[in-house]
Parts: structure tokens; C-alpha cells; sequence
């Protein structure tokens, strides 16, 4: 379980405790960090984010006990980025299948945002592979569906339509062109912050993010 050679991937292979890897699932090749040993918890970051994002939790969790693993999804960090198969339920058979190929029959998978999301569909489609499920930003689907139907969620309009492929929407060239705008990932981790005082993002996450 060596560190893979650097490959130019400097801010993704960040060094630290936990060790990377790459495993092989689902017929596509992802990319993991992970640290301890015990029950896997695996860790799905969200859209605009790798799996560094997790970087606090993989020591936590392996002090307490788990087998820690944060993994880069299908299409981001060092995985791999095919052109097709960035559905929900192509994302969900990559998590069980990847569960299987860490050696493990089940996980207790820990998801934020897009991550969230690929956790509840993971638990619904491929339910024998997960232990338990702990989503962060994302709701389960159908309250999710309900706010969005009755017009009770407070995400503005325009966020929705920006975050479309989060949620399984056909609109995948519209986060590049988002993304692509100057200042645009700055601009959307901080509206994600607690408070302008939490010193959340760094110019380390902006970049590294970016």
C-alpha cells in the first residue's frame, strides 16, 4: 500500500498520516486516503470539493477505532475522469462495489453534499453494503423533492439550477461554465461558511479547491 508516484498530482496526493492508493471498482480506477484499522467508514466529498475535505476526520476516526477512508469519486481528484457514467446510480454501484474492493462486505458511509446525495442512493439501491449512513447538507431525497415541489426550499433558484447534476439533472456543462468563471470556487465555499469569523475558506482550500 505505497504512495503512488506524484504524477504532477502534488495538490491532490496531499502527504500526511493516511496513506494513498489507487483501487480498482466498478471498471474504473479511484482514488483513496486512508488511515487505521477496525469497521470502514467511508467518506464521499461533495461537488466542488476532492477527498481532502475529510483531512480532520480520517486521524479522528482512526484514533477512535475505524478504518478511515476518504475516497476521490468518479470524475474528480486522482480518479479516473471517463466521459460517461456520472449518474446516480453509476455513482451508487461505485461505492458498493468499491466497498467490496477495499475487502469489506459493509461500510458506514459519511457524505456531504454530492456525497450525501451518492450515500442515500447507495443506501436505497445497493442496501446490503451499507452499515449506516451519516449525510451532511443533503437531505433525504424525498424531503428534498418536497421542498423543491412546494417551493419551500430556501436554495435560490439559480443555485438549483447551477447544482443540477448534483441531483441527477441532465445539465453537466453547467458547473464547468460556472466553475470556470474567476473567483468562482472562493466564492462558493464561502457561502457555505458558518461565518464571515470561521476562517473558512483558507487561500490553502481556495487553491487546492480551485
Amino acid at each position: 500500500m505505497s504512495t503512488p508516484p506524484n504524477d504532477g498530482l502534488g495538490e491532490i496526493l496531499v502527504e500526511g498520516p493516511w496513506s494513498h492508493r489507487f483501487v480498482s471498482a466498478h471498471g474504473s480506477r479511484f482514488h483513496i486516503a486512508e488511515l487505521g484499522d477496525g469497521p470502514l467508514v467511508l467518506m464521499l466529498h461533495g461537488i466542488h470539493q476532492f477527498w481532502w475535505m475529510w483531512r480532520h476526520q480520517i486521524p479522528a476516526l482512526a484514533e477512535a477505532g475505524y478504518r478511515a477512508v476518504a475516497v476521490d469519486l468518479r470524475g474528480f481528484g486522482a480518479s479516473d475522469k471517463p466521459p460517461r457514467g456520472h449518474d446516480t446510480w453509476t455513482a451508487s454501484a461505485d461505492i458498493a462495489a468499491l466497498v467490496r474492493a477495499l475487502g469489506e462486505d459493509q461500510a458506514v458511509i459519511i457524505g456531504h453534499a454530492l456525497g450525501g446525495w451518492t450515500g442515500w442512493a447507495t443506501a436505497y439501491l445497493h442496501p446490503q453494503v451499507c452499515r449506516g449512513l451519516v449525510t451532511i447538507s443533503m437531505p433525504h431525497p424525498r424531503v428534498l423533492r418536497r421542498a423543491l415541489l412546494t417551493g419551500a426550499s430556501r436554495i435560490p433558484t439559480g443555485r438549483l439550477v447551477r447544482r443540477g447534476a448534483a441531483v441527477g439533472m441532465p445539465f453537466l456543462s453547467v458547473p464547468e461554465r460556472q466553475m470556470a468563471k474567476s473567483g468562482f470556487v472562493a466564492r462558493l465555499l464561502a457561502s457555505g461558511a458558518g461565518s464571515a469569523s470561521s476562517g473558512f475558506p483558507s487561500e490553502e482550500e481556495i487553491r487546492r479547491y480551485s
